[in-house]
């Protein structure tokens, strides 16, 4: 009986060894960043803080491999604490390096605590994506001759890393792009300029400055559609003179009585 408690005993011991001191993964460490960097103090602290020591050294592996031997086991370690998304970070950070954008970890750190997906910022950073504006259907305006134009955008835009902290989101772009078109349109003095040269349009909008204060910048603005609605002033004027005949019987009635 003794014996065999002893073997559990002994069992029990080799197995919570193990898991607060991850020699796999101390030996992986060593292997990919040489003596020293990461020892088995700093595992089994990250155990004792209930942080995952493979995320934290994977993380410190790819960012090494990758040059930036700056960041290190303590700071990615705090990042966790904070409730960040410690793969993500280094994703960002390795993508950014590789591409010349210039990104610090604290600059990374702190877009992934404000609750942005700083992975999908780099990627937009690095390859510009395509809003449509509207999102779904055509912007209708008026032209001065009364003809409704209606059209649809492409903006295609790259992310702004210094804005994504506190800066608007792609729906703000989309609404600023809408209001320039109407405006756009609105200026022109007759729908055949609008659709004989719909790159006024464009220019128009591109010159407002529409991405300030927010997370993008844009890159270009492409009318994709452009169609004739209704004739609008000639509504109104179909309806004016409705209303201008009720009046004038309604004057006559007056009279007769």
């Amino acid at each position: 009986m003794v014996t065999y408690l002893m073997l559990v005993f002994i069992l029990l011991f080799i197995l919570l060894f193990f898991y607060f001191v991850p020699l796999g993964l101390w030996i992986q460490a060593v292997v990919s960043l040489g003596m020293g960097r990461i020892t088995i103090i700093d595992l089994i602290r990250m155990r004792l803080r209930k942080i995952p020591p493979r995320l934290i050294v994977d993380g410190i592996i790819n960012l090494h491999k990758a040059g930036l031997e700056q960041v290190s086991t303590h700071m990615m370690e705090t990042h966790y604490l904070a409730g960040g998304n410690v793969a993500n970070v280094a994703f960002s950070l390795i993508a950014a390096n590789k591409a010349n954008i210039p990104l610090e970890f604290e600059t990374s750190t702190a877009i992934d605590l404000a609750g942005r997906d700083i992975k999908t910022a780099v990627e937009t950073s690095v390859y510009p994506k395509v809003i449509d504006a509207p999102a779904n259907g055509t912007l209708a305006a008026v032209a001065k001759d009364g003809i409704e134009v209606k059209a649809r955008a492409r903006v295609t835009v790259r992310t702004n890393i210094p804005g994504l902290v506190g800066g608007a989101t792609d729906e703000t772009i989309i609404a600023r792009v809408g209001e320039g078109i109407v405006s756009a349109i609105g200026s022109s003095d007759s729908y055949k300029k609008v659709l004989e040269n719909p790159d006024s349009i464009s220019k128009f909008v591109l010159d407002k400055g529409l991405d300030a204060g927010t997370a993008f910048e844009i890159l270009s603005i492409d009318i994709a559609d452009v169609d004739v609605g209704k004739n609008i002033g000639a509504h109104l004027q179909a309806d004016q003179a409705e209303a201008d005949l009720r009046v004038a019987q309604a004057r006559a009635e007056t009279r007769r009585a």
